[in-house]
Formats: structure tokens, sequence, C-alpha cells
């Protein structure tokens, strides 16, 4: 990872020293650092006592660790070996945060951590493969384990086939697949599963230069990270995207009084909503339902016209279909909206 100047070569200063889960003031606020190991992740999206405490506006400077807790290392080594899926660094929590407000997530910067990416898939897992929810009487498919030689330099993955001799380069898309805060009620929900909460939700859209909106649903919020990706396909169909830990470097904000139902995406270009659910065309109708009210309610226009605008313009994004809810993004470009209300 590269080390930028200003609040980030400070950075650079304290992990020299040696310091961990403090704080320094930067040009643009505060640095908060915190080291994920095996040993403090944790595997569910839920109230629990934070690892770090970070005001609004402050930088988190983190690492994560790959689905399988960083222990498929080699060929021979089996899904087995791994603790738990989807292994969390958090939870953080941001002062200030309360229910009916949104925690607005800016990832600042995300690099691979390391020289090696994971694919695989297992029994009972895969969008056509027989799973727990589509049973089949024939046997599932095998369990099988795929490497890929990260190239920093290129910016590419290299998939080599198991079974001939064929090799392709991919081009790196840095991702969260899961990003959240805890759930509302009380729920404790596995890192396996995307929700109104965020959580486990594979998309791509969860990368630099992209901020992330979530409804706080606890005191604090108490956000999680993990679930690297270098690069997935649509749909993440035999069950994983190139798994990989990651550094990263986010900016947490709080903003009072803006209450959202479901997670949000936005760039320069385009604002974007989440919808996790099964069937799949319910996950279709929460993302479009869910981009209607936010072009009423910040852009000005009525409900009916956003939503005959977004029949002719809006963009879909399936990105995933085979963890217990699927996942799909609405978007559209904001060159179609009208200027942002004040």
């Amino acid at each position: 990872m590269q080390v930028k100047s200003g609040a980030w070569a400070l950075l650079g200063v304290m992990l020299v020293a040696g310091f961990h889960g403090q704080r320094v003031q930067g040009q643009t606020g505060n640095v908060v650092h915190y080291t994920t190991t095996i040993d403090n992740v944790k595997y569910l999206f839920a109230t629990a006592e934070p690892v770090a405490r970070l005001k609004s506006g402050d930088i988190l400077d983190t690492n994560t660790l790959d689905c399988f807790g960083n222990a498929l290392r080699k060929p021979g080594d089996t899904l087995s070996m791994s603790k738990g899926d989807n292994p969390l660094a958090g939870p953080f929590l941001v002062e200030g945060a309360e229910p009916g407000d949104t925690l607005a997530v800016k990832i600042l910067d995300l690099q691979v951590d390391g020289d090696t990416g994971v694919g695989a898939f297992a029994p009972g897992f895969g969008a056509i493969n027989e799973t727990n929810y589509t049973p089949m009487l024939h046997a599932p498919l095998p369990e099988r384990v795929w490497f890929y030689h990260i190239d920093h330099a290129a910016n590419t993955a290299s998939f080599k086939a198991l079974d001939s001799d064929f090799s392709v380069k991919i081009p790196m898309h840095p991702f969260f697949g899961c990003i959240g805060v805890a759930p509302a009620n009380g729920e404790a929900r596995s890192s396996v599963v995307p929700a109104e909460f965020g959580g486990n939700m594979d998309s791509p859209e969860a990368s630099a230069g992209n901020t992330v909106y979530f409804p706080v649903n606890v005191k604090g919020g108490l956000f999680y990270i993990g679930d690297g990706h270098a690069a997935m396909g649509d749909g993440e169909v035999a069950g994983t995207a190139i798994e990989v830990p990651l550094k990263a470097r986010v900016q947490l904000s709080v903003i009072k009084g803006r209450t959202i139902a479901w997670p949000q995406f936005e760039n320069d270009d385009a604002i974007m909503t989440v919808g996790a659910y099964r069937p799949l065309d319910d996950a279709v109708r929460i993302a479009f339902t869910e981009l209607v009210h936010w072009i009423h309610k910040d852009y000005g226009l009525s409900e009916l016209d956003a939503y005959e605008l977004l029949s002719q313009v809006a963009r879909i994004h399936l990105n995933e279909m085979v963890d217990p809810n699927y996942v799909v993004v609405a978007s559209v470009e904001k060159k179609y909206l009208p200027a942002k209300k004040k």
C-alpha cells in the first residue's frame, strides 16, 4: 500500500513505531489505526463491545482477512481449515450516531494485502449447484479450490484452470464483500447474510471512491467490514469471488436526522440503492422502491415522475445470488436528475 502525504504519512510513522489502536491528528481529521487478526474477528453483525471508538469524520485505517480467515494459502489446503465464514473487523463505534441517523462510509483507499487470492466452491453452495434452498436428488458438486497469483504492478489476478493448461489474467477491482452495521431490534445476523443492515452484500460498489450509507440501528452504529474481494463476476455464481485480505482506509461520518431503510451507494456520477431478499424479483422491487424514495426526497421529483424516469434510464446490477438473500443494486446517473435540494 502506498503511503500518502499528510495524515497518511503521519499514520505511516505510527505504524513503523509499532502503535496499535491509536489516534493521530492529520490534515483531514483524526486517523484511527486498528489491526485485525484471526483472534479478534467476529462472525456476526450484532451489538457487541466496540474494538475502537471514532468521532464523526474520523478516518479508520485497518486491515481485513479473507473469507477463509487467511487459512488457505497453497494447493492441498481445504475449506475445513477455515475457522468460520467471513471474519469481520469491528465493531467500530462512531460517537454521536443514534437510531434514526445515517452512517456515511466514504471508502478512500483499498489495496489487496498479499500476493495470493482464493476461489472455491463447496457442496451445498452456489448459484447452479444443489443448495439447502434448492434441494436436488443428485449428488452436490465436490469441493474445489483455486489459487490466483496477484500481480500488483499490473493490477491483475491470474486464473489457472485445474483440469487443463489454460490461464488468463483478470483485472482487479478490490471491494468489501461484507460491510454493514449492527441490525435493529437486538438481532444478531450471520456474516453470510445480506439484509437491511448491509452485511454480506458482495457489492463491487463497495469500492474506493464510493460512499456507502447505512441506517443507524443502535447507539454508535457499530460498523463492521471484511470479506475482501480482488474481483468478482456478476452473481458470484460459484459462491466466491477472488477472495483476498485487504488494507483499507475509510472515513466514517454521522448524518444527523437523515433516516434510510436500506443501504445506499453514491459517487460523483450516480446514486444506487440495495435490495437484498429472496426471491430475486422482491430484491429488485426493494432496490427500485428505495431509489424512487431517494429521488423524491432529495431531488424533488414526485414519486410517480421518478418511477417513470427510472423506467427509461435506470440500471440494475445483480451482485450475487448465492447467499441466504440475493442482492441487487439499482442505480441512476445524476445527469438525468434535477439539482439536489439544499
